[in-house]
């Protein structure tokens, strides 16, 4: 009954209440994506939404691409002054500062596992009588959450694993350089195979590639990545569940050439693997790219990668005692790396339940949002 009566709803444009989305621009360095494309934006607004939308040079769409749509367009930065009843959305965190919260947002927060910083955070919209619909738990009755970057995460953070790889084989002892976004997946896999190619002429060899939470939606981006890089099917090796039941560490993973941690780390587990473990000569694997990139929660199940890298210097290297160096990629928004993309299926996907914030406010997966705001904001004051 209830999505027979959203559906009327939508056939009938009826409302209830006016709602005003402000996306402002994203600060983090490197970042492209976009919370709403310009045709999400005149989906929204048919619907009977108000969408201001700050301008951006490094968005991967272009200003004009959203005032032709009918957008109010606004400088960068200017949220802080939009009015009272606003929701300010978003992606990546705001800039760093203390001042109060006091609208409405939307984005992810990445302050309710306990990382770096979160208890400021949430002084911060406490201080202001602000709060947060944070994008990572908008979750539906089963728990699965109604929109992610999680396939385009694996998908680009296995290509960068590769390219990784592939550049230890043509270019020895020299770093890593930066990357720029590319225009489509085609570009980015044309790219890829290129250097494959490269790589195999050099060593003789191609990489092995287990993939960590295969069969979650990361794990499968980073499936389809290295196959669709053209990598046999038995040197894409897949461990979910069924493989790590007994829990870690994990000695085997040494076996294979790139490590890749797709997993979503929901509460307190045994590490994968430690540093220690790294010091053995015949270890195989020479590259981690940790997607899941929780560097700075206590559970961390990858201890030795404990900072975030940035596309502009994609990897730092550990050198354990024994055995070849590691390079370690914890790039924290890799779906920038294919931009138009991640955003067109991000907003079609997170579209239905914005939709929600003015046909029904109360809806099920925003009151658990906003409920889980609440008890987070309790806790950091204890």
């Amino acid at each position: 009954h209830y999505f027979i009566f959203l559906q009327y709803r939508l056939k009938t444009n009826t409302t209830m209440g006016e709602v005003h989305l402000w996306m402002r621009e994203e600060v983090k360095p490197f970042e492209h994506r976009a919370a709403f494309d310009p045709a999400a934006c005149k989906e929204l607004m048919a619907r009977g939404f108000t969408i201001t939308v700050e301008r951006m040079k490094e968005r991967c769409y272009s200003d004009e691409e959203y005032e032709q749509v009918g957008c109010t367009m606004v400088d960068g930065g200017t949220w802080t002054e939009a009015p009272k009843d606003a929701i300010i959305t978003g992606l990546k965190e705001l800039p760093e500062s203390d001042s109060a919260l006091t609208h409405q947002h939307i984005y992810f927060g990445h302050c309710y596992k306990n990382q770096g910083g979160w208890k400021e955070l949430l002084a911060r919209f406490n201080k202001g009588g602000g709060s947060l619909i944070d994008l990572e738990f908008l979750t539906n009755d089963r728990g699965q959450r109604v929109a992610a970057f999680g396939f385009m995460a694996g998908f680009a953070g296995t290509a960068l694993g590769i390219l990784q790889w592939c550049h230890r084989q043509t270019s020895p002892g020299k770093d890593f350089p930066g990357v720029e976004p590319y225009a489509d997946e085609d570009a980015l896999i044309e790219y890829v195979t290129g250097q494959l190619e490269l790589a195999k002429a050099a060593s003789g060899k191609s990489p092995t590639v287990l993939v960590m939470g295969a069969l979650g939606r990361c794990g499968s981006g980073a499936v389809s990545m290295a196959t669709k890089a053209g990598l046999d099917n038995d040197a894409i090796i897949k461990w979910d569940m069924a493989e790590t039941k007994a829990g870690g560490p994990f000695p085997a993973l040494l076996q294979y050439d790139v490590f890749v941690n797709c997993i979503y780390l929901s509460k307190p587990i045994p590490p994968f693997l430690t540093a220690d473990m790294l010091n053995r000569n015949d270890r195989v694997l020479s590259v981690v790219v940790d997607v899941s990139c929780d560097t700075t929660n206590p559970h961390n199940p990858l201890p030795f990668c404990n900072k975030s890298t940035t596309f502009d210097r994609p990897s730092y290297t550990v050198t354990p005692e024994l055995g070849s160096t590691v390079d370690i990629i914890t790039i924290d928004h890799l779906p920038t790396l294919l931009p138009k993309e991640s955003s067109q299926h991000f907003a079609r996907d997170l579209l239905p339940t914005i939709l929600l914030l003015k046909l029904d406010p109360n809806a099920p997966v925003l009151t658990r949002a906003k409920d889980l705001f609440t008890k987070k904001l309790i806790e950091s004051k204890q």
